[in-house]
């Protein structure tokens, strides 16, 4: 591993302005600053304290994703790592990103130059910069719902989207449903890409028919069922799959101001089973990822990529929560009649 003396000598410099380098001193200017970053990261090399087993500095950075109350997605989730990461004495900072932090900084010299050990990646896109500097990072990092190809020092968390989406399916043609709308998440996000890979797969595996009438992308807000719900009710769905809770809450608000009533007239399942959940009238019928769980397992992901184990993806299985929003397509009830 390489040491400060090693910086040193290949850029021809005293090892005291290395040293100053390397924990921010004043006295030097930035562009040496960020030079002898630059060169530290290339060269592999790690402080002291990273490099002690019985103590870590880490960080979870989060942007597009709310996490301050029990209510809001981030939330849980924050809490498994810092549990997780409390058994071990770690030291976790939260660190909300932002479009400076990222432009103003590499990722690989800010771990560094803040002695961080490795770090958790929450509500981030495939296109952020820092996210794109992780195909070639040598800091072991973990992100939820994204994933960077052939880096062993970075890995995977999350929820099978494939199985859960799934049992929506499974559950309303129990129900007599076919002509299931799917309302997806943003585009351009690997998660959403997911649901709706696995939204197509399981109409076609319970030979149902995946409309493209009844598909669409929106965001993860209330808000967006306003500008498909009328359109999927149009085209004759009995059932709407959404994305989210979120999404979900919006489109039984939406079904309601359309005249209709959830879930006599229009089922609708959602995605996460947060705390909002229960509390909608009708309680959503949804498919639950454990966010505590997912925390811990981003930190067991993070400690193992931290000790050279090279985890690429490690999924949760979800789980089906049966609750008021779904009932008997109207159309079978008319049927049997």
């Amino acid at each position: 591993m390489a040491t400060i003396k090693d910086i040193a000598n290949k850029l021809g410099i005293a090892v005291s302005t290395v040293s100053k380098g390397l924990n921010g001193a004043s006295d030097i200017s930035n562009d040496m600053r960020q030079l002898v970053l630059d060169t530290a990261v290339e060269m592999g090399y790690a402080t002291k304290k990273m490099r002690t087993t019985t103590t870590r500095k880490v960080c979870i950075f989060i942007e597009n994703m709310d996490y301050e109350n029990i209510d809001q997605f981030g939330y849980d989730i924050i809490v498994g790592f810092k549990l997780s990461a409390a058994r071990r004495h770690w030291e976790v900072t939260v660190i909300p990103s932002s479009l400076t932090l990222q432009t103003d900084e590499k990722y690989d010299t800010y771990m560094l130059k803040n002695g961080y050990s490795g770090a958790f990646f929450l509500g981030f896109t495939l296109h952020d910069d820092w996210v794109v500097q992780l195909n070639k990072t040598t800091v072991p990092t973990v992100l939820l719902d994204n994933y960077i190809e052939r880096n062993n020092h970075v890995g995977y968390v999350g929820t099978d989207s494939e199985e859960g989406i799934d049992l929506a399916v499974d559950h309303l043609k129990e129900l007599g449903h076919k002509k299931i709308a799917f309302l997806n998440g943003s585009k351009n996000s690997m998660v959403s890409d997911q649901r709706y890979t696995a939204f197509v797969n399981s109409m076609n595996k319970h030979n149902l028919i995946p409309e493209e009438n009844l598909i669409e992308y929106g965001y993860y807000v209330p808000d967006c069922a306003k500008y498909h719900v009328p359109s999927f009710l149009k085209n004759g769905a009995t059932a709407i799959i959404c994305a989210s809770d979120l999404i979900a809450s919006g489109v039984i608000t939406e079904v309601t101001e359309q005249g209709l009533k959830v879930p006599e007239d229009i089922s609708v399942i959602g995605f996460d089973d947060l705390p909002i959940a229960t509390q909608l009238s009708p309680a959503l019928t949804t498919i639950r990822q454990d966010r505590v769980d997912l925390g811990k397992s981003a930190f067991l992901l993070l400690d193992g990529l931290i000790h050279h184990i090279t985890t690429s993806k490690l999924l949760l299985r979800a789980k089906f929560m049966k609750r008021q929003s779904t009932a008997i397509c109207k159309e079978r009830t008319r049927e049997e009649n």
